[in-house]
């Protein structure tokens, strides 16, 4: 494995390094409350940060949301990716990827996802879809959302065309409740440009190159890539947070010297880099391989497992080394504690991604 940078990927990570310096200040995110930040949304896409990421890949996109980690940047970026670029790259139709690449490279749409299962929807004839998804973090900023149904396929639904209620998250992440009755959907990898009847089948659209069957490698793809996304993202989020300690401790001073001198700062400190190095090394070697066109979901799992168990400790950890500080809510610090913490509920927990991982290890299904 090769977890080197590419020069392109290098440079939109240095890029995206300040923009985010730039522009996700402490002042702009208070400001921004709940909701997302459009013009460093806007900002980024000018910058054509998010088109870089079908280029350089899922590693690449892992290396840019280590940045908005540290910065904790309220912008729908991992999700856009995760859930609309890369999918519809990698298992769009033809036509899908004619018409929504573009799009969502220049930012003009957002998707966000809700994928992970046992589902709550259900598709009729058509591709009509109803059931409620209750939480949907970047709802509120969507014009798309990716639904799994029932029976895991996936579909792309304008969020225009159903009815989205605000819900508030740990972390500010401009999340809605999700409510389908009937509304259309269409079937990632199906061509919309030769649509079926509205009465039939919900399986036409999807055409005879695109069966059923498919269904669930498709899901299992776009699940471990979005794992993978945001587990690098919990990657910046820990080494925001510990940058913001070690600067603290090191100006603090305790009986006349700086808190960073004392043995027990410096063992949670340590620990606390440690443990961000493996969720980032973690996240890397899922990446990569996801790239090489080699197996990783057992390699997405372990990703998710690090960035949840450990994730938790680090911000912890960075509220703890403030001291009093750490339990002022209008403290930054106090942005990556929530964000760690809503990272490791999204990601699935620690002890629920781990069952999953021993299932598919004794179904044989991860790959090696």
């Amino acid at each position: 494995m090769d977890f080197k940078p590419t020069e392109e990927q290098a440079a939109a990570r240095g890029l995206a390094a300040r923009i985010f310096g730039d522009l996700a200040t402490h002042e702009r995110l208070s400001a921004a409350g709940t909701g997302g930040d459009a013009e460093l949304w806007k900002a980024l896409c000018a910058a054509g940060l998010p088109a870089a990421v079908v280029r350089t890949g899922l590693l690449g996109l892992v290396l840019l949301l280590e940045e908005q980690g540290r910065t904790t940047a309220q912008v729908p970026f991992a999700a856009t990716c995760a859930y609309g670029l890369l999918p519809v790259a990698a298992h769009g139709s033809p036509g899908q990827r004619e018409r929504l690449l573009p799009s969502l490279a220049d930012g003009t749409v957002v998707v966000c996802g809700a994928v992970r299962p046992p589902s709550p929807v259900r598709a009729a004839g058509g591709g009509r879809l109803t059931g409620v998804v209750p939480v949907v973090p970047w709802l509120r900023d969507a014009t798309h959302a990716l639904v799994a149904d029932d029976r895991r396929r996936l579909w792309l639904v304008r969020t225009a065309d159903a009815r989205c209620e605000p819900v508030e998250l740990t972390a500010p992440w401009s999340a809605g409740r999700l409510t389908l009755d009937g509304t259309p959907g269409e079937r990632l990898g199906a061509d919309a440009d030769a649509d079926a009847d509205p009465d039939a089948d919900p399986d036409a659209d999807a055409g005879a190159a695109f069966p059923d069957r498919d269904a669930g490698r498709v899901h299992a793809d776009v699940l471990a890539t979005a794992r993978t996304a945001f587990a690098g993202l919990q990657a910046g989020v820990c080494a925001g947070s510990l940058a913001r300690a070690v600067e603290h401790t090191n100006t603090r001073e305790q009986f006349g010297r700086p808190l960073a001198t004392h043995q027990a700062v410096q063992l949670r400190a340590a620990d606390a880099y440690m443990d961000t190095e493996a969720i980032r090394v973690t996240a890397y070697e899922a990446a990569w391989r996801r790239d090489e066109g080699l197996p990783y979901a057992t390699h997405a799992l372990t990703a998710a497992w690090w960035a949840s168990e450990a994730g938790r400790r680090v911000v912890h950890t960075g509220q703890h080394l403030h001291g009093g500080t750490g339990a002022d809510l209008e403290h930054p610090v106090h942005r990556h504690f929530l964000w760690g913490r809503q990272l490791d509920a999204y990601l699935g927990c620690g002890d629920e991604v781990l069952q999953e991982l021993g299932e598919l290890l004794v179904r044989g299904e991860g790959g090696t």
